[in-house]
This record gives C-alpha cells, structure tokens and sequence, in this order.
C-alpha cells in the first residue's frame, strides 16, 4: 500500500469520509447511506419567498397608526432592494419577501474575504435556501423605523400590533423527505439522517440532534450496568443479614412525631428495607465511579464526532462574531461596529440580583422542608387510614416530590424571565454574547430549583434533626424527619424517581399534543382554500418543478399552511438543549442514589429524538437554519456537570449511604473483627449496633406515645444514631466512622478524576482524518491564491507589454515622419 504524501493526497481529492461519521453510521446513531457529506447543502431555486411577514386586518384610529408604520416599514425593505409581494385574505395580510442575488453576493464576497473562510465562499451557484432565509431574518430584525425621534424595530412593532408575527416558509419536498426517513414513530430505531437535517434546519439544529443521539446510544451502556446493579442487590437482598434482622427484629422504636404518634416495632418497615438494599449495596459505588468515567468519555467523543462533521462542512474555522459583522455590513454597507464594553457596575447588579435570585430559589427549598414535615405530623395525627399513619412520612416525602416537580413547573418560566433581564442589564455586545450569559444563567437557576430539594434529602436529611429529648423544631413546635434505620438512600431515590418519571412523561405528552391539536384546529380552517385550487394543488402544485413559481391560489394555501404551526423563536431550541442537559444532570450528579436513571433517561430519548424531530418538521413552523460549529456553551456546562457528579456522587456514598458505617462495622466492631470468627455473617447485628437508646419518661414523651399499637407498655425505645445511652453525648464509633467517612470521599474523588483525566488524554479533541482534512483544505485554499494571483499578474504583465509595444511602434512612426 502506497502510503506517500501524493497518494494520501489523493485519496483526499476523491472525498473519503471521516473515520468518525464511519463509526456512527455502524451502530446506528446516523444514517448518511454511506454517502460522502457534502461540504454545503444542496441548491434548489426557491419556489416561494425567503420569509414572510404577518399583519392582522383591524379597523379603527389605532390600525391608521399601525398601517401608516407597516407602510413605513415595507418602503424601509424596499429601499435596500428587497422584493415585496402582498397577500390579503378576509382577516390577515401577508408581506412575502424575497432578496436579491445582489445580496447574497455581497455575503459571498465578505465571506471569501474574511478570516473564518467556509463552505459559503466556495458555492458557484445559487445561495441555498437556508442561507437566504439566515440572512433575510438578519435584515429583518435590524431594520429600523423612525417613530416620533425613536428607532422602532421588528420586535417593537410586534409589541404594538403593527405586525403579528413572522416566519419563514416550509419546503415541501424537503419537508417530505424528513417526515419519510426521520420525522416518524417508525423511525424510532434508525439513524437520524443529520446531513439532510442540517442542509434544512441549519447547523445548530443538527448538532444538536447529533449531540442527542450519540447521548442516546452511550445511555445503552450505562442502563445496562445499572439494572445489573439493581438486579444484584434484588437477587441477594432476601439473604441479606440486614434484612433479616430488620423483618425479625423485636426493637421499639421512638415515635416519629408528637403527641399522636406511637412507638413502633422496626419489623414493621421490613418492606422499607428491602427497597433500600435495592439501591444501597456494594455495587453502588462502583457505578458512581463508572458512570463519572462515562460521562468524560462520552463528552470527548462527543468533541471528536463533532470535529468530523463541522470539518464536512466546511465550518470548522467559522466564527459567529465574524459572521454578524458580516450581516451587518450586509444589511447596512456604512454601519459602524459594535465596541466590548464593560461596566463593573452593571455587573455588580447583575451578581447581586442573581445572587438575590438563587436565594429566592432556595428559600423555596425550605418551603419545601416546612411542607414535608407539617404535611407528616398531620397526616399521622389526622388520616383514618392506618397505612398513611403508619407511613406518614414515606406519604409526605411523595406529597413532597410532587409538589417540588409543580415547583420546578413555575419557576422555569420565572427563571426565564429573570434571566433574559439579567442579560439584557449587561448589554453585550452581540447576540452570540448575550446568548451565552443567558445560557449560564438560566441553567444556574434551573439547577438550584431542581437539586436544591435533593442536596438537602442527600446531605442534611435525618443529620440536624436531634434526639429524643432535645429534637430540633420548626418555630419551636415541628419535629424535624428523621431517616429510617436502614439509611437515608431510599429517600433520596423516590424524591429522584418521581421527578425524573413526572417530569418527562408530562413533558412529552404536553410537547406534543399542544401542537398537534392546533394543527388539527388549523387544518380545518384552511379547507375552504383547498378547495378553491384542487386542480393545481394536486397536479401542478405539488410536483412542480425546479425554478417554477407556485399559482396564486397555491401560494395563499401555502402561506395558510405554515402560519396555522406553531410559533418559534430563537429560545425553541434552546428549550430543549436546557431538557437534555437537566437531564444529563439527573443521570448522573445523583445516580448512586438511584441507578435505574440512565435507562429511565434512555426510554425517554428514544421517544425524545423523534418528538422534536416531528415537532420542528410537522407540527412548527421552520426554525431559521442558524450557523454553528459547536453547540455552545452548552459544553462547558456539561463539563461542570461531569465535575459536580464527581463531588455529588462521592458526598453520596459517603455521607448518605451506610456503606462507610457498614465497612467500618464489618472490619472494627462486628464479629469479623477479632479475625476469628468463623460460620457467621461478618454484618450480623449491624442494625442493632446504629441504634441508641432512649429513656421515654426523662426524655418528655407523653403515656399515650408509650404505648404500642398491640397495646404494649414501654418505657425506652431506640433510634438511629450513635450516641450515648445515658447523656445523649456522641459515641467514639460516631468519630471514626466520620473520619472513615471523609477519608473516602478524599479518595473517591482523587481516584475518579484521575481516572477521568486519563479517559480525557486518551481520547483526543479532533481525529486525524480531521486535521489532514483541514491541512489539506488550507493547502488547496492557498495554492488557489496563488493561481489567481499569478494569473492576474500575467494579465498585468501582457497588458503592459502590448503597451509597450504600441509605444514603441508609435515612436518610431513618429521619428520617421520627423526625419522626413
């Protein structure tokens, strides 16, 4: 095999694909039919218009106003050369516009010129249409009218009602081809088509599926591991010493609350323990280590795949900053640039409202705690059903978890809110900028609204709530809850698994009956068009072909079609980038309290993917196609996220779980621990060993609490924690289990960032089909150059020698004349 510079050059010009691309259409998380990825999208002439503008029909004073400022603003698109056609029915106008070549020849040229060079400078021929859409909602939205000495744009003329709303049309023969191979519920299981989704809906949307596939596919492993973890501690949890004990144990328990509340025999939360070794067992750790492994392997692939389709593309080198000035120039050739600025007042606002913010959110939290521990003293002393006043904290935990998921609800679209005024009080420089801090803000708040309810569950739950006789209150009258003798862990796991299962199947039943019931609603509205132009629709209309225009009748129907969708703006896929990574949050900052999360999380992707993809193809209107060469910010975010899961996951183990105290009983204080033992369980008699005793008369419980509910008096009972019997004072086995504890946590973390640091250095950022494919582009680029450079200089140079020639011809004739 010839493997000499010329030859790999050569393979180079025949167009081989990427290593990577190759990798991903094998196990199914792409579907390119093999096909080399071409480096821009597939030119066809435009059938309609590049985008449309929407006035409603009014009468009135008022609509004198907005129709004088929408004739004003149409003559403002008219003057830089825009072709405007209007279509009116009996309610609505519509304003359809199409650009120029001249335009998007301008944009070629700067592109050309510029330092981020892309696929764009190189297209010969027509500009794809989801360019010319890109550049006309450029236009669009920084074209201004004068409104009484102030400049009123787009979204101030919508605010008035001088337009309704905006859009850019569907393609229908690129809309059929989607809904065929990837907009579909039979789809479920095939390779998404991304090459095609780009070449429609843009760079970002398509990173972005990408991103939500390759996510998908690495779940696969991670569930997997996960159930063989659940289903290891259901296989030995019958055998378990610890269950034993518990279901046979004859231990009375304190009362769980005041005055109504009776002692209690631990056998009778037999159930409760099971379901806790469930999730509290051996295996549980090194899942948590796994999956902090996994969630750097999965983000350095991630880098390497995204590396080979941008280099496809032709936009590895592209820089959105770059790219704005371009449409700037574009929109206004005498425009002046936007300067950075920063002012360290407004960022002092900005942290102090935040931190303001973030305070809010987890004073919620305590909201929250107050709920939970009134909602368990009232259920224990008010319900007539034994099941709930014996439960009556398991029940409150739910009720708990339900009303954090409705928390959650509302204070998204708070957090929204309060973000979007946050970034406009910095006033970046640019919409890239201002994108990115709200990114880093809304995700900021979203991540306290949902896992600051959880860090209290993991961390403080059971730990601040006393002992009998001295037992912390709320406002001096509220016990605070305590954890069950077999751990903390459980009610980690059904605050998580409520949420988790809560929020995405009202999510997805919500994110797709909404639009399908107004498109349905639409549809009908729409008929009476239908009719009126069946012939064409079905002969001509619909397999026209390229170049040709659509009949009139056809475009009205056409323009009634995508303004009946649903709405989009430029947070519609940033709504769902903030899902998945919340997402990605739960599966793993708080798997080891609950490893059914990554297959949880894999059941609702699949679903997911073709959700979106139904919703953005068929039930929305066409998303602008916007540039990218990344998705963002949203990489940093997870990369913090893998971080936290590190720290949260470690913490976890070590604080929350009973496998310090376990270890420490097994090899200190159980019978193992002489080393002569044999024939006996090393973990026998751990239970009894966490408990404490209290005495019921000296520590103010009332005769009605001494009582069992056999009717049984007692005069002491037990509790969970390791503390003197005689003054409540914390035991010598309390302070090495601490130490025990810490020192784990010490280890864990260094072990899995080492690890993790390791995965990060094996697995570089770009494969090297990528970087010879961008050496061997920047070598061509160059030597292109060089060619019309040297070209041109030879034109020069054969001019100024025909010029020469002439002068001196015309010399000589003059110097023989002069000596004749």
């Amino acid at each position: 095999m010839d493997w000499s510079p010329g030859s790999i050059m050569m393979k180079r010009k025949l167009g081989r694909r990427q290593g990577s691309i190759d990798l991903l259409e094998t196990i199914g998380v792409v579907n390119e039919n093999g096909n080399e990825i071409p480096s821009m999208p597939p030119v066809h002439p435009p059938l309609t218009f590049d985008f449309v503008l929407v006035a409603k029909i009014s009468e009135g004073e008022e609509n004198n106003e907005c129709i004088r400022k929408q004739k004003a603003f149409i003559e403002t698109l008219k003057a830089k050369k825009l072709n405007i056609q209007k279509f009116r029915d009996d309610y609505t106008v519509f304003y359809c516009i199409r650009a120029p070549e001249r335009v998007f020849e301008t944009y070629r040229y700067l592109l050309k010129v510029s330092d981020a060079c892309n696929w764009s400078c190189e297209q010969h021929g027509s500009i794809p249409q989801s360019t010319r859409i890109r550049i006309v909602d450029f236009i669009l939205h920084h074209t201004c009218i004068d409104s009484e000495g102030v400049s009123e744009y787009l979204p101030d003329l919508m605010k008035k009602n001088v337009f309704e709303t905006h859009f850019c049309l569907h393609e229908k023969r690129e809309q059929k081809e989607l809904k065929q191979s990837w907009a579909r519920w039979s789809a479920c299981f095939r390779g998404q088509p991304i090459t095609n989704v780009r070449n429609y809906l843009g760079e970002k949307v398509a990173l972005y599926f990408l991103w939500l596939g390759w996510y998908t596919f690495l779940l696969i492993p991670a569930s997997v591991i996960g159930l063989i973890v659940f289903l290891y501690g259901l296989a030995f949890y019958s055998t378990s010493p610890l269950i034993q004990e518990v279901c046979q144990s004859n231990v009375i328990m304190c009362p769980l609350c005041d005055i109504s509340c009776k002692v209690w025999e631990l056998s009778d939360t037999c159930m409760y323990a099971k379901v806790s070794l469930l999730f509290d067992n051996e295996g549980t750790v090194a899942f948590a280590m796994f999956m902090a492994v996994w969630a750097t392997v999965f983000l350095e692939f991630w880098k390497r795949h995204r590396s080979s389709y941008v280099c496809a593309w032709k936009v590895f080198d592209w820089c959105e900053e770059e790219e704005e000035l371009i449409l700037e120039i574009v929109n206004n050739a005498h425009c002046e640039p936007k300067m950075h600025m920063h002012s360290y007042l407004r960022s002092t606002i900005v942290m102090v409202l935040a931190t303001l913010m973030m305070l809010i959110i987890i004073g919620l939290t305590h909201v929250l705690v107050v709920f939970r521990v009134i909602a368990a003293v009232l259920l224990a002393e008010n319900s007539s059903w034994t099941v709930i006043t014996e439960n009556s904290q398991t029940v409150a935990l739910m009720l708990g978890a339900v009303l954090h998921y409705i928390t959650i609800t509302v204070m998204t679209r708070v957090n929204c809110t309060v973000a979007m005024k946050l970034s406009e009080i910095e006033n970046k420089h640019s919409h890239s900028a201002i994108e990115r801090s709200f990114t880093v803000k809304m995700f900021i708040f979203q991540f306290f609204t949902m896992f600051s309810s959880l860090m209290y569950t993991a961390f403080f739950l059971g730990r601040i709530n006393g002992h009998p006789g001295g037992y912390t209150r709320i406002s001096g009258r509220w016990r605070l809850e305590e954890c069950h003798p077999s751990g903390c862990l459980t009610d980690l796991f059904i605050q998580m698994s409520i949420i988790m299962v809560l929020k995405q199947i009202f999510n997805n039943i919500f994110e797709y009956s909404g639009p399908w019931f107004r498109r349905w609603l639409n549809r009908k509205k729409t008929q009476k068009l239908r009719r009126r132009c069946v012939k064409c629709y079905k002969k001509e209309c619909m397999s026209v072909k390229e170049g040709s225009e659509l009949c009139e009748n056809c475009k009205l129907e056409d323009l009634h079609r995508n303004y009946g969708l649903i709405k989009t703006d430029s947070f519609s896929l940033f709504n769902e980038f903030l899902e998945m990574v919340m997402q990605f949050s739960f599966t793993t900052i708080f798997v080891a309290a609950f490893p059914l999360a990554p297959l949880l999380a894999l059941l609702n992707n699949i679903i997911e993917i073709r959700l979106d993809a139904i919703k953005m193809v068929s039930l929305e209107r066409r998303l602008v196609p916007t540039k990218a060469n990344d998705i963002g910010v949203w990489t940093e975010v997870l990369e913090a996220i893998s971080v936290l899961a590190v720290i949260a996951n470690g913490l976890v183990i070590g604080i929350s779980s009973d496998f310090i105290p376990r270890l420490v009983y097994k090899y200190y204080y159980g019978p193992c621990a002489s080393g002569s033992a044999t024939g006996i369980d090393c973990m026998v008699g751990y239970i009894n060993n966490t408990l404490s005793i209290a005495n019921m008369r000296a520590s103010n419980f009332t005769q009605h609490q001494m009582v069992t509910y056999s009717g049984i008096n007692v005069t002491h009972c037990s509790y969970r924690d390791y503390r003197s019997n005689e003054d409540y004072s914390l035991t010598n086995q309390f302070w090495v289990i601490l130490a025990a504890r810490l020192v784990f946590i010490i280890l864990f973390e260094h072990v899995v960032v080492i690890f993790k640091c390791v995965a990060s250095w094996f697995v570089p950022t770009s494969p090297l089909d990528v970087r010879n494919e961008r050496l061997y582009d920047k070598l061509r680029r160059l030597k292109e150059e060089l060619r019309v450079q040297r070209a041109q200089q030879d034109t020069l140079t054969k001019l100024n020698e025909n010029g020469n020639v002439k002068r001196t011809s015309k010399q000589k004739k003059t110097n023989k004349l002069n000596s004749m």
